[in-house]
Order: structure tokens, then C-alpha cells, then sequence
């Protein structure tokens, strides 16, 4: 239930009177009765008084065992303090995930190839409108379960030091600017501009130099130098800290130097809170504290564990277990931990709770009016397209594209092209619909004979059947729903609706409440239809009895009341053509509930229907259909179901180990298949979907055109049609190197930055960080300097102007780069500042960058940032200063020294 209630309403009487009477009004009620008032209503329920009394006025009214069962992320409540039941863990990385319905943007790596932070601050904008809305249903529905909350656990804001990362999608990429500039667009977005409330709030993780191997993250020592701490690892984190104010930090599960990350007192004493003055809280990585003597083995108890991570400044366990809140408890009666210990980290949580609104009424807090409906709305729908356009790196074309128009027959082979898992990466909600890559070609060229042969059986995995295959009976989108309390579906349903699709449970849609806690018996009814014609291979996942009716005839007949392992296979076989409905019944029955939600989340062992088309998936198939058509495109890359974090070895392909990488090149049947295709003469264009730098040395040396689109979120289709038809120029950049094989890298283990990323790697590359090709082409003219000499301690301003010097609209990335020539400790170069601009042909625009001392800076070996005379170069262009990418070249001098703080 939500908090406020009579005595909150007390206080707002009590806010209003003060209020007022500050403006010279009698109050609204007499003195005695507001004297009356005031002493009936607690302190921390007072609206009117100060945020941080009223916190440590709710902190001084618990007991002991009350405050320590608040130091984990699923806290129970506290009902006689009216104090809610709260799960810290909601994700927001690219729309709110994990559970139930939600808009589905591209995921992070991608959004930084937009290179486009405003963009980025109207995405977690949206996000958090999407986040609030849902929880304020939630509280209408008394649900307190994950991601419901209004505490994100995003953004990662590691730096993507080894492209081998599983996890490197979620990040920025490998650069601390570009990474510090999409990382406080995107808090700042999150978090709102409201001065007294948070919007959500955003945690910066994981702090700190995390980024693989993913089997050893829980007892890996990273031993890092204080230079690339200082030049590489925590620049991101000081600035989205100090500049865009997140609310929290999420330590990591590793270890840097032989302290645990989350009992690290250099990062949490010496740099959050001394250096950076950091006043909210710390969140741990899930089950980091358990590393702490489980992992790490740095202390031998969980009671140590618990006590020497508090004490040095994680304030909140994500953790589950109430063996876990035991071990805070138990460090405090026995003296490891003092209750005022505990009554700090508390301050800081509550702080946040309340700068939520979480204990005020909801008219007072701007946000708490957020309609539910716009939740998945088609305008956010449009801003994924938008955001998804923006995000398509072109990294090669011979003039094929876009294509003309009029083209008569289109092959699409590879096993992405109708894949959902593609559009959507990791850390991800569920859209109610989406557009993969053939369904946006076909809607992007409808006069076109669009043929789709997937030509492997790599990655065909199942995807959740959509919403757009469900009609209830009166032709209305979805399954008409009838939820029963008895197990024989009989009598009137407890609760009737409309439900999308088949789909519950983690990764899914909301049960009614009611259901949810006690378990429950249903019925669905509509027809079901497919967007193609050909055979499918369907199957209901998930525990509880099950039984399902395609046109009146029984398919699958497993009822049972309890969960557990189903008695037979849950699968059949349908035939269907495009267009044509099939009568759909299903009936489910789980009346054995558990004690508690698993992870304070919603039933995770509830069914999903999913589906694949069967067949196609030879290479001789797709050869077949590359000979009968005009132009090829192959969608082919990874998925995060074979990229991610931490996943069992059981079924990744040959290149991929426990959600990381070990080649980078394009998993086999896919290198096959693409090869195959070329050697048709057909025009080839190589469309790839993935979250990490792939080795495509055969495709730019062969394809016409490679286009980058990462795992483009639930728009994806749509962004990649547009873009090969030219209706999108694309313009986006790729946010980390492309190399031409993992033998130039340095051992993945090895956080030392020598040789890592385009800041100090040598060799040469497949394609640079900072690259990506238009439609349109930019000249650069009249550069100016602020001032050719410097003083250490004061900005340079440069200006210079991009003109459009084609006849195709297009939009201009202007990179701002510095080299610090002789310099010891300084990166070969260095991006300072970026701008991405919109340019009808022939017109010209001038951009101003202002440089701040600190991006003048650079560190020393030993750690120290300085700014110190010698001579510089700044490049302003369309990439890095090479000898092919326009752009315009000036020399500077700083003159004195300047030590700079950490």
C-alpha cells in the first residue's frame, strides 16, 4: 500500500496552514486544533518539515531488527510505521525491464553510436515515464515486487576496455568521454528536473574497473595502476557522479588490488566520498557481499562480510535471503558493526526514498500523475524508430546503397532476419510488438517479392509468440481472459480482461494481484494468426497443468494442479497461412502457490507460449533463393543469448565461453553462408546485429555494403529498412574499435591499458572508434582558436564551420579530438568533444566547443592529473585525424603546471 494516509494527510493540512500564514494569510484552521495536529503527526510524515530531520526522525522510531531488515534491496515492511515493502531492483538500461510490458529502445551500445547525447536524454526521459506509470499501478494493485520500483539500476558505465566482454552491450563503449557524456545525458533524463522530487533514480554501476571475464567476476583481483584508475577506469563515474548527481552507485562483484569492490576503501572512502563528495548511497552487485567471504575469501564470515562492506560505505545488500539481513543483525549484537553504523547507511537510503515521493501524498509529487497508459504508447514506440535510425553505423558502401527504387526481388537470408532475440540484447522488457529486419523490409519495400530464408540453424531459437498473432473473437487485439479462484474453471470468472498474449512470469506480463499471491486457474479464448504462410513448431514453457484447443481439435492435454517438471512434451506442429485465423483455447491451472515470490518477483514459473517457423535453414535453401533474387541482405551477427552476463557453456557455439567471447569473427555457419552468398554476384548487403565488435575481414573486403545495427531494440525492422531505402541517412559512429582479429588484442585477464582501445592501441584496425559513413558529404572550413597560447587552468574555445556539400539532407558527427605529443602517460589521442548536426544540402553551420581545463589535462604515471607547458594539436572531423577524413587541424601551447584533484 501506498504510505500516506490520514496522518499524511495531517501533514499537508499542516503544509498548507504554514504555507499560508508565510504569505500572510489566516490559516485554514484554528492554532489550537493545527497545535492539536502537529503533535498527532510524527515528524518524518510532516510535509513542511526539512527532508533530512524527517529521515532521521522514521530512523530513530525502528528497532534494532526493523533497521537492519531495511540494509537489503527486497525490505520488508514496517507496518506500524507505515513503512511500505520496497524491491530496490528495477532495470531501466533501454526501457524498463525485466518483467512485463514495456518500450523496448536499442540497447546501450548502440545508443551511444548515436553519438547524440540529447537524444539519449529524451530516451531515459521517456524511460522514466514509463517506469513511473508502472509504479503507480503497481501501488494501485498493492504489488511491491521487482522491477516495479523507481530505484534503476542503470546505467553501466564501465568502459569497454576488450571487446571479448559479454556485457560490454550495455555499456557506451571504450571511451571515458564519449562514455561520461552519454552516461549524465541518460541520468539526467532518468531522474528529472523537479527541485524537490526525483523522477526515478539512477545508480551508476559497477563501480569500479569491471569488464570481464565473466567465470571469475565473483573472486577475480584486478590489479590496476593509479594511472589507469585515474586516466581510463573511474573518469565516467567521477563525472556522473559530480556533474549529473545519480542518486546511488552499484559496486562490483571483482576485486581491484586486494579489496573487494564493494568493501574497496580506495574507491568508497578515498575516491566516492572524500575526493567526490558523494552523498547518496551504494547499492551492491547482486550477492557481492556473499563474495565479499564466499568468493574473495577477504574475511571468513558473512556477519564480517556484511560488517566490513557497511563500514566502508555499501549501504545496501542486493541480496534476498534472510540469512543475509541475519548476518547485519548478528554483526551489530556482536560489536563488529555500531548501530550508528547502521543509522548512516539507512540516512542515505531513505533519503532517496523520500526524494521519491514515496512518503508524501501523491499530489504533491510531480510525477505521480502518470497515466498507465503511457506505458508502451505509440509515440514511444515512434521515439525507439527515432533513436533506432540514429544508432546505424554505416561501416562500408560501394554506391549500392540505398537502394533504388523499384527493386523487384529481395533475398534476406540469415538466421537473424525474423529473429526477436536480435532486436531486443540483454537487461531488456518485453515489447508488445515488434519489427524485425524482414518485416521491415517488406513494409519498407511493399512492391517488392520479398523472400526470407534464414540458410542455418544457428541461433533459430523460439521467440514468445507477439501480440499481433491474437485477436479475441470480436476481432479485438489480444485473448479474451477468465481468471478463476477454483480449479475447475466453473462459475463466473473472479477477474475478466483482455489479455496481449501468452506470455507470464519473469520476462513477462502481470497477473492479477490476487492470482499472483494465491495461485489460480484460467482460461483463453480468441484466434490465432500468423503474418506468413508456413510451418511452425510451437511450445508452452513452464510449470502448472495445461491444456490447449487449435480449431476445436485438442493439441496438448497436461493438466495437473501442482508445479514441477511437465509429464510430456508441451509442443505441436501447425501449418499456417498468412492472414488465416485459427480458433484458440487454452486453459492453465497453478493452484499450489509458493511460500514467497522468488527475489520478491512475480511467479517466475509461468508459461510462456513460444514459437519458431521450421525449415530454411540449409545453406542450399538460401542459395537457392540468392539466385532468384535482385539484391541480398544478410542479417547475420550474435544474440545475447549467447552474449551476456555470466551463462552456462551448455550450447554456446565454437568463440563464446560463459557469456564472453573468444574469436571475434562471425560464428562459422554464419561466415559460411555469407561467403556463399557472394560468390553469386549478386549485390550483398551485410547487415549486423550484435553488441560487441565482430571481425568481418571477409565482408569488407567482399560485401557492397555492411551495415552496423547492434541490437536495435523493438523498432529495429523499421530503423534497418529505412536506412537501406535511403528514407534514414545514416550517420551514426561506431562508440568502440572494430579490430581484425582477437589475436591483436592483449590477454582478455590483463586490466592494464597499454595497447587496449583506440587511445593507445597502434596497430591497425578494421575499422576506428569514432567511424561511420552518410549518404551525404561534409567539407570543413574557417577554423578558429580561442587562443594559440594558454594558460594551465583556463578552457579553450574552438570554432569551425561543416557545410553539406551534397544534394541528400543528412546529419554531420563533428569529433573533437587532442593529441599531447611527448607527454608521459598521455593517450595517443583523445575525444574531447562531439556534435551531431542536421544539414539540408548546401547548407552550412558553425559549431563552437568550449574545452574545459580538466579535458586539457592529462595523467601522469604516476596517477596525478596535470596540466603542464608543452605543445598540442586539436583535429575537429568527420572521425579520428587520418589521412582520408575531413576535417581541420590546429596547434596550441599551455603555458605553466597545474596539479588537478582526483
Amino acid at each position: 500500500m501506498a504510505v500516506w494516509n490520514s496522518s499524511v494527510n495531517a501533514g499537508v493540512v499542516i503544509f498548507a496552514c504554514l504555507a499560508g500564514v508565510a504569505a500572510g494569510q489566516s490559516p485554514a484552521v484554528g492554532l489550537p486544533a493545527l497545535r492539536q495536529v502537529v503533535a498527532a503527526v510524527p515528524l518524518y510524515l510532516d510535509v513542511s518539515a526539512p527532508r533530512d530531520e524527517r529521515v532521521r526522525d522514521l530512523i530513530s522510531r525502528m528497532t534494532l531488527e526493523e533497521k537492519t531488515s531495511q540494509l537489503v534491496s527486497v525490505a520488508p515492511a514496517i507496518p506500524r510505521l507505515q513503512v511500505p515493502s520496497y524491491n530496490y531492483w528495477t532495470e531501466g538500461l533501454h526501457g524498463i525491464g525485466m518483467d512485463g510490458v514495456a518500450t523496448v529502445f536499442p540497447q546501450a551500445i548502440g545508443c551511444a553510436a548515436s553519438w547524440n547525447p540529447t537524444l539519449v536524454h529524451g530516451m531515459a526521459d521517456t524511460i522514466s515515464t514509463e517506469g513511473r506509470a508502472r509504479y503507480h499501478e503497481a501501488l494501485r494493485h498493492d504489488v511491491h515486487a521487482q522491477n516495479e520500483g523507481l530505484t534503476v539500476w542503470s546505467p553501466n558505465i564501465n568502459i569497454f576496455r576488450d571487446p571479448r566482454w559479454g556485457r560490454g552491450q550495455e555499456t557506451y563503449g571504450e571511451d571515458p568521454f564519449l562514455t561520461s557524456q552519454m552516461g549524465f545525458a541518460f541520468i539526467t533524463g532518468l531522474q528529472g528536473d523537479d527541485p524537490r522530487y526525483f523522477k526515478m533514480l539512477a545508480s551508476s554501476k559497477h563501480f569500479a574497473v569491471h569488464s570481464g571475464p565473466e567465470p571469475t567476476r565473483h573472486a577475480i583481483d584486478i590489479h590496476v595502476s593509479r594511472h589507469d584508475l585515474e586516466d581510463t577506469y573511474l573518469p565516467a563515474f567521477r563525472y556522473t557522479l559530480t556533474e549529473a548527481h545519480a542518486g546511488s552507485v552499484m559496486c562490483a562483484y571483482n576485486s581491484i588490488n586486494g579489496e573487494p569492490a564493494c568493501a574497496n576503501s580506495f574507491l568508497l572512502q578515498d575516491s566516492l566520498r572524500k575526493s567526490w563528495g558523494f552523498k547518496g548511497y551504494v547499492v551492491s552487485d547482486c550477492g557481492a557481499i556473499t563474495d565479499v567471504y564466499g568468493g574473495h575469501k577477504y574475511v571468513k564470515t558473512l556477519e564480517q562480510a556484511a560488517s566490513v562492506s557497511l563500514r566502508r560505505g555499501t549501504d545496501l545488500d542486493c541480496d534476498f535471503s534472510e540469512s543475509e539481513q541475519q548476518g547485519y543483525l548478528d554483526a551489530v549484537k556482536s560489536g563488529a558493526l555500531s548501530e550508528a553504523d547502521v543509522d548512516h547507511s539507512l540516512e542515505r537510503i531513505f533519503s532517496a526514498r523520500f526524494r521519491l515521493g514515496m512518503f508524501d501524498p501523491p499530489s504533491m509529487v510531480t510525477y505521480a500523475g502518470i497515466p498507465y497508459s503511457e506505458n508502451d504508447s505509440e509515440p514511444h514506440r515512434q521515439e525507439a524508430t527515432k533513436v533506432a535510425m540514429q544508432s546505424m553505423v554505416l561501416l562500408k558502401n560501394d554506391g549500392t546503397l540505398p537502394l533504388r527504387k523499384g527493386v523487384k526481388k529481395i533475398a534476406v537470408i540469415g538466421p537473424l532476419g525474423d529473429s526477436v532475440a536480435a532486436l531486443l540484447g540483454n537487461y531488456n522488457g518485453l515489447p508488445s510488438r515488434q519489427t524485425t529486419v524482414v518485416d521491415g523490409i517488406r513494409r519498407e519495400f511493399p512492391e517488392a517479392v520479398v523472400t526470407y530464408v534464414p540458410g542455418t540453424s544457428l541461433l533459430r531459437n523460439p521467440f514468445i509468440v507477439p501480440e499481433v498473432a491474437f485477436t479475441t473473437k470480436d476481432g479485438r487485439p489480444g485473448l479474451t481472459a477468465e481468471y478463476f479462484r477454483n480449479r475447475d474453471l466453473s462459475g463466473e470468472p473472479e477477474t475478466l480482461r483482455t489479455d496481449a498474449r501468452i506470455a507470464f512470469g519473469f520476462l513477462a506480463d502481470r497477473l492479477p494481484p490476487w492470482a499472483e499471491a494465491q495461485g489460480f486457474a484460467a482460461r483463453w479464448t480468441g484466434n490465432f494468426t500468423s503474418q506468413d504462410t508456413g510451418d511452425y513448431q510451437f511450445e508452452l514453457k513452464g510449470e502448472g497443468g495445461v491444456r490447449l484447443w487449435i480449431d476445436g481439435i485438442q493439441r496438448i492435454d497436461d493438466w495437473k494442479e501442482s508445479g514441477g517438471a511437465s509429464r510430456q512434451p508441451r509442443t505441436f506442429t501447425l501449418h499456417m497461412v498468412k492472414g488465416k485465423p485459427h480458433a484458440f483455447k487454452l486453459e492453465y491451472l497453478r493452484l499450489q502457490s509458493p511460500s514467497k515470490l522468488e527475489f520478491g518477483r512475480r511467479l517466475s514459473s509461468m508459461m510462456q507460449l513460444v514459437g519458431k517457423r521450421m525449415g530454411g535453414e540449409t545453406l542450399q535453401e538460401a542459395m537457392a533463393a540468392v539466385k532468384s533474387a535482385d539484391i541480398v541482405v544478410a542479417a547475420v551477427g550474435i544474440t545475447a543469448e549467447i552474449e551476456g552476463e555470466e551463462m552456462s557453456n551448455e550450447g554456446l557455439p565454437p568463440g563464446f565461453r560463459g557469456g564472453d567471447r573468444t574469436s571475434l569473427d562471425l560464428p562459422q555457419a554464419e561466415e559460411d553462408l555469407i561467403e556463399a552468398a557472394g560468390s553469386a554476384g549478386k549485390p550483398l548487403i551485410v547487415v549486423l546485429m550484435n553488441g560487441s565488435a565482430l571481425s568481418v575481414n571477409w565482408a569488407s573486403q567482399h560485401a557492397n555494403a555492411i551495415l552496423e545495427a547492434w541490437y536495435p531494440g523493438e523498432e529495429g525492422g523499421t530503423a534497418i529498412a529505412r536506412t537501406l531505402s535511403g528514407a534514414n541517412n545514416p550517420a551514426g559512429r561506431l562508440p568502440v574499435t572494430f579490430y581484425r582479429s582477437v589475436g591483436d588484442l592483449p590477454p582478455f585477464e590483463d586490466y592494464d591499458m597499454e595497447n587496449r582501445t583506440y587511445r593507445y592501441y597502434k596497430g591497425p584496425v578494421l575499422y576506428p572508434f569514432g567511424f561511420g559513413l552518410s549518404y551525404s558529404t561534409f567539407r570543413y572550413s574557417g577554423m578558429r582558436l580561442s587562443s594559440n597560447d594558454v594558460e594551465a587552468g583556463k578552457p579553450l574555445g574552438v570554432d569551425v564551420s561543416v557545410e553539406n556539400t551534397s544534394q541528400v539532407a543528412g546529419d554531420e558527427v563533428a569529433e573533437l579530438y587532442l593529441d599531447f605529443p611527448n607527454q608521459p602517460g598521455s593517450p595517443r589521442l583523445a575525444l574531447r568533444g562531439f556534435q551531431r548536426k542536421t544539414l539540408a544540402p548546401g547548407e552550412r553551420t558553425q559549431l563552437h566547443f568550449e574545452i574545459s581545463p580538466r579535458d586539457l589535462s592529462w595523467v601522469k604515471p604516476d596517477g596525478k592529473r596535470i596540466l603542464a607547458a608543452g605543445t598540442f594539436h586539436v583535429f575537429v572531423g568527420s572521425g579520428q585525424p587520418e589521412e582520408h577524413t575531413p576535417g581541420l587541424r590546429e596547434t596550441f601551447a599551455i603555458h605553466g603546471t597545474l596539479e588537478l584533484p582526483d
